[in-house]
């Protein structure tokens, strides 16, 4: 456990509007598409659950969809969490822009999806704590070959660290290999694991019906 204090920090979260037939759809062949959109529901509640226990009063959502979805509008009111559209692009655009935005006003952001039931309050901590003096990023590996979180700081002087670009460009999003490319990028850069950036211990999402299955067994997800 990284005993740090992680001072104060913002969590930004990603997650589509819950239209059946549209979130979720490999675990429409178990659920169909309705019980795989009340899974994300499900999901995306638990994530601001975790991030307001991390994070109190410190919480947005980005939409991939339409703001003003009646579930979407009960989140940003139960949760006080401030509602934003995902800009246009692929996955590595939306997060950078997302990042940049925040960092304007804020000196560390964490960035996850909505679809990691591992979280706890204690493991986002961790991961803000590893942003430091010396630390620009910090990614959480998902066991699938992905990334279930990244963060990053702003300098001193304002400036938003620049392997942020480099780090989300042409990157094969939703395939095993994004977070051994993504290391291979910064290894490019001259930006070593340790050094400024820091990765922290693997965790898991839901993607396929084995995930969810995994979800349940542990409790996760009803």
């Amino acid at each position: 456990m990284n005993e740090a204090s992680p001072g104060k920090f913002h969590i930004a979260i990603f997650a589509r509007t819950p239209v059946p037939g549209s979130v979720k759809t490999r675990l429409i062949p178990v659920l169909g598409a309705e019980g795989a959109a009340r899974a994300q529901r499900q999901m995306l509640l638990r994530t601001l659950r975790t991030a307001q226990q991390a994070a109190a009063g410190n919480v947005s959502l980005w939409i991939a969809g339409d703001l003003t979805h009646p579930f979407l509008q009960d989140c940003s009111r139960d949760f006080g969490a401030t509602l934003h559209s995902q800009c246009d692009g692929d996955l590595g655009l939306r997060m950078g822009d997302c990042l940049r935005r925040l960092l304007a006003s804020e000196d560390k952001v964490l960035l996850t999806g909505s679809d990691c039931p591992a979280f706890t309050a204690q493991i986002l901590t961790d991961a803000a704590a590893a942003l430091g003096p010396r630390t620009d990023l910090v990614f959480g590996p998902a066991e699938d070959g992905g990334y279930v979180l990244v963060g990053a700081r702003r300098h001193a002087d304002g400036a938003v660290p620049l392997a942020l670009e480099a780090a989300f460009r042409d990157i094969p999003w939703s395939t095993g290999d994004v977070m051994a490319i993504t290391r291979q990028r910064l290894t490019a850069l001259g930006i070593e694991a340790g050094a400024t950036w820091h990765e922290m211990p693997a965790l898991w999402d839901i993607d396929e019906p084995a995930d969810y299955l995994r979800a349940q067994r542990a409790g996760l997800i009803d």
